[in-house]
């Protein structure tokens, strides 16, 4: 079963670095295995970024080993230098313990928490910082460190030679090796997995447990996700793509993916998908002889939709960008569904008790077109639609009796072209 889980994430593209292979399956395949994976709480929601390891948690989970997610109530107090040229913005702690609230409710989504020899068991390294005062701290734990390896971590020399690091940070690889000492105790933990960022803490925490207590621990990184064109995966025009449906809507979160670049769409498949590989094969290769068609790009949102969102959500994002397009009604929209749709879209704002524009003017006022003589262009040629309906003439202007739910109007141009007028 081991071997089998280490050689899909291999094929998928999820193992960076590892420590000594043959031993880490080994430990693997001799019993059912406890290992973390820690999450700071450095926001109100995890994003997709999180869901690239998140995922590979749940894959160990399904070969049988225990999980221990991790919630940084400490750590997400201080800073994290891995991947990043500032200082983290130090939140109070009323802040992240709610945070840590929330993120604890998200991680419970994705793993299985029931009983059994398996089960997962949430965990926060606050439960064990908080008790220890700074002088056992650095008497039990930092005489264990030292000073040159810290500096010569990649995480801390890319951040001194662009200008410096506070010791705030410095020391977070020490905190993280205490998470990990304190799991092998507390839990019998025996791997960490966690982006190929935290390469250099993982490995201190190694070295923390046989220092301490002479015992063995292993370790996995997973390479951090980038687009094909080199920008940052998770980031669109509107920010970042949460998994909390309030601060990205299902809607949005569907497009996300069904809306990936050609050339991503593979390995996304393979990162994201528990689709078996004869399935993504098959996916992939119907993508590569008709992109067009989009059948991967679909397969791909539905699935990772469902299992964020649940079903329902995942069905009502379809129906509404199925609408929006002219390809469903409108008014089997629900208002929250439509709301978050529009929301993603070109938008202008009219006025309540003011006389509405006309098409052209409110075309034109979305930026979707340069001019207002680009959008009269476009009703001579066919091409202008109001609520899905065809707009025949340059002087047509809606009334109220067209707004949806007394609210929303919605124009397109042509077939793909959509924009948003709200009665505000």
């Amino acid at each position: 079963m081991t071997s089998q889980l280490i050689a899909d994430l291999e094929w998928r593209g999820l193992i960076a670095q590892s420590t000594d292979r043959e031993a880490l399956i080994k430990q693997l395949d001799g019993q059912s295995t406890a290992f973390y994976i820690g999450f700071d709480p450095t926001a109100p929601s995890l994003h997709v970024g999180n869901l690239v390891v998140l995922l590979v948690m749940r894959r160990f989970q399904l070969a049988g080993h225990k999980p221990l997610p991790l919630v940084g109530g400490a750590t997400g107090l201080v800073g994290d230098p891995s991947g990043r040229n500032e200082e983290r913005t130090l939140n109070d702690v009323e802040i992240v313990e709610q945070w840590v609230g929330r993120i604890r409710n998200q991680l419970s989504k994705f793993l299985n928490f029931e009983l059994g020899d398996n089960s997962a068991v949430m965990t926060n390294n606050l439960d064990w910082t908080k008790p220890v005062s700074a002088l056992d701290f650095l008497r039990d734990i930092g005489k264990h460190f030292s000073v040159n390896q810290m500096l010569s971590k990649d995480s801390v020399s890319s951040r001194l030679e662009s200008g410096g690091i506070s010791y705030t940070e410095f020391s977070y690889q020490v905190l993280q090796a205490f998470d990990f000492l304190e799991l092998y105790r507390r839990h019998d933990c025996k791997i960490q997995l966690g982006g190929s960022d935290q390469w250099g803490n993982i490995v201190a925490g190694l070295d923390l447990i046989r220092k301490v207590e002479g015992g063995v621990a292993h370790c996995m990184t997973i390479p951090l996700m980038t687009k094909s064109d080199g920008s940052k995966f998770g980031k669109t025009a509107g920010g970042s793509v949460w998994l909390d449906p309030e601060m990205t809507s299902p809607y949005a979160f569907y497009q996300f993916w069904l809306n990936s670049d050609d050339a991503d769409v593979p390995k996304y498949l393979k990162v994201f998908s528990f689709r078996s590989r004869e399935e993504i094969e098959a996916l992939v290769a119907q993508h590569e002889t008709n992109p067009g068609a989009r059948e991967a790009h679909r397969a791909l949102a539905q699935e990772l939709t469902t299992l964020v969102h649940g079903a329902d959500e995942c069905n009502g994002a379809e129906k509404a960008a199925k609408a929006l397009f002219g390809q469903a009604e409108l008014s089997e929209l629900d208002e929250r569904t439509l709301e978050s749709a529009l929301s993603q879209l070109p938008r202008t704002t009219v006025t309540r008790g003011s006389a509405f524009p006309t098409w052209v003017d409110l075309l034109a006022a979305t930026g979707v077109v340069d001019s207002k003589s680009a959008a009269r262009r476009i009703v001579k040629e066919g091409g202008a639609y109001l609520n899905n309906a065809k707009v025949t003439t340059e002087e047509f202007a809606p009334s109220v009796e067209n707004l949806l739910f007394g609210r929303f109007l919605l124009l397109r141009k042509g077939k793909r072209d959509l924009a948003a007028v709200e009665l505000i």
